[in-house]
């Protein structure tokens, strides 16, 4: 098992790396195919695939009609994204998501539940929208110094906080939600994040641009993101128990699902974009 999920990691790391050094069209097909799986994965976990009422007895059939306007509405959104950026674009491709999940609501009733058309539009924000801010993050000014912050941020900070909790984690902060998780730990993922994100300011980011100090600056963000991508981990923990899953998916040998992988990366990558445009003049 270990051996696979080292081989799988080394995979994902490679091809992560390489969409990011690329950009453009690379990266945003990628997303758009992550962002995809993704969304079906969480369709599945919170039963918007669910068959009617007596047809399985909530068991998850083919995609339904709300999946296909997500799948429909995902590939506008990154078009949008891609094409344009333009941000009243953007904003009309989620509102006409929601608006025609709505319409499908009252078309077919009662076929779908409230719930299931509010796990749909949920889906489609979670994963989504929020990794598009990956792309944006990469594309925009000096995007290229800035996307890594995402990493650092959220794998950077996993890899942090597992090494500091199996060295000296004894407080279990979240026991019911995540039995493993220690104070140590977290603590120590989020000044892991910063102490990678001053090394990496001042060797790189720095040396590119000697006439702006950000080094701090990337550091906070860097722990902030930290932060983020804790609750990002443990939101996407709490959505799998209360539904009674193990894992989201199967497609990454070792690691489980997109979700599995990617659950703190989600809301990292809009935190980290938002808080750069604020703090660093790009």
């Amino acid at each position: 098992m270990f051996g696979t999920r080292l081989v799988s990691g080394i995979i994902l790391i490679i091809i992560a790396l390489a969409a990011l050094i690329l950009g453009g069209p690379v990266l945003a097909v990628i997303l758009l195919a992550i962002s995809l799986i993704a969304y079906r994965e969480l369709t599945k976990a919170l039963n918007v695939a669910a068959l009617p009422r007596g047809a399985g007895d909530g068991k998850n059939g083919p995609f339904n009609l709300l999946e296909i306007v997500g799948f429909l509405g995902i590939a506008a959104y990154y078009a949008a994204v891609f094409f344009s950026g333009d941000t009243t674009l953007l904003l009309m491709c989620i509102v006409g998501v929601f608006m025609a999940e709505m319409f499908l609501y009252v078309a077919v009733f009662p076929k779908f539940t409230a719930e299931q058309v509010v796990g749909a539009f949920f889906s489609f924000v979670y994963a989504p929208l929020m990794l598009s801010f990956v792309y944006l993050t990469r594309m925009c000014p000096r995007g290229i110094y800035i996307v890594w912050m995402i990493l650092i941020s959220s794998w950077g900070c996993d890899t942090c906080a597992y090494v500091v909790g199996i060295l000296i984690g004894k407080r279990k902060i979240f026991p019911v939600l995540s039995p493993k998780k220690s104070l140590e730990g977290c603590i120590g993922g989020v000044l892991g994040a910063a102490l990678i994100g001053v090394l990496y300011g001042h060797f790189f980011v720095e040396v590119a641009f000697p006439d702006q100090t950000v080094k701090w600056i990337i550091a906070f963000i860097c722990a902030v993101g930290a932060v983020m991508s804790q609750v990002g981990d443990l939101a996407a923990s709490a959505i799998k128990r209360n539904h009674n899953i193990k894992d989201y998916g199967r497609l990454i040998p070792g690691h489980g699902g997109i979700m599995d992988r990617f659950d703190s990366m989600i809301v990292t990558a809009p935190m980290i974009y938002f808080l750069t445009i604020l703090m660093i003049k790009l």
